[in-house]
């Protein structure tokens, strides 16, 4: 008889894990109004989880502006900035911390993968009270491309030695579950990030739960038996 195949969970962070993606929204409306640009609030929402550069490229592009390396560094520097006053604001979601401790009591293999840098990351992962050191937590200074890319998810599942193809993907974006299909992965999507369960079925998941405590309650419906 072959081995059984172990589900492997990996994470998206904000807005899947912590609730932190309107603290982003804000961060980035703030450096965007310290360099000048105009831009509505909704519109950045609908670009959280997509790497930092692709954001502001496109943000850039959809306002008319010169995209200057310059330019695009400042912005990450503002947004850095503006997220970092926010960190103790900054909690799990429901049912996250409890979620990520059955994983580990029953063996079955998980990752954190996020399209933030490790300078923005951080924050999260104490609130979340994830080391770094002993879990495996992707950040995009680690990978070429970040989200809607794959790349992320899979260095995450080569981290922790595990098939992508046999691993499910958690994201609360349209970008976690386009770069899950682009991994073929199982995309799995949360409504804790602001998204309605229609645009993440459309992106890809196969369920859709309302945060990581609903996805506990329905963790046999997604994990396989070891």
């Amino acid at each position: 008889m072959p081995a059984p195949v172990r589900t492997t969970f990996l994470f998206d962070l904000d807005g899947t894990l912590v609730d932190s993606v309107y603290q982003h929204v804000l961060a980035w409306k703030h450096a965007l109004d310290a360099d000048g640009i105009p831009l509505s609030v909704w519109r950045i929402h609908r670009k959280i989880g997509m790497s930092g550069g692709l954001f502001t490229n496109i943000l850039l592009r959809e306002t008319g502006i010169d995209i200057t390396p310059e330019r695009v560094e400042r912005l990450h520097r503002l947004h850095a900035q503006a997220y970092a006053a926010q960190a103790t604001q900054i909690r799990p979601l429901p049912g996250a911390v409890e979620l990520l401790a059955y994983l580990s009591d029953n063996g079955i293999p998980w990752a954190i993968a996020t399209s933030g840098r490790m300078e923005t990351a951080r924050h999260n992962l104490v609130a979340l009270g994830v080391d770094p050191e002993r879990s495996v937590v992707i950040t995009r200074d680690m990978v070429k491309h970040a989200k809607p890319d794959p790349d992320l998810f899979l260095a995450a599942a080569d981290q922790v030695g595990a098939d992508i193809e046999h691993s499910v993907v958690v994201g609360d974006s349209i970008w976690d579950l386009l770069a899950a299909r682009r991994a073929r992965a199982l995309g799995v999507g949360l409504l804790s990030g602001g998204y309605g369960q229609e645009e993440l079925e459309r992106a890809g998941a196969f369920r859709v739960y309302e945060d990581p405590a609903d996805l506990l309650k329905h963790i046999d419906e997604v994990a396989a038996r070891p």
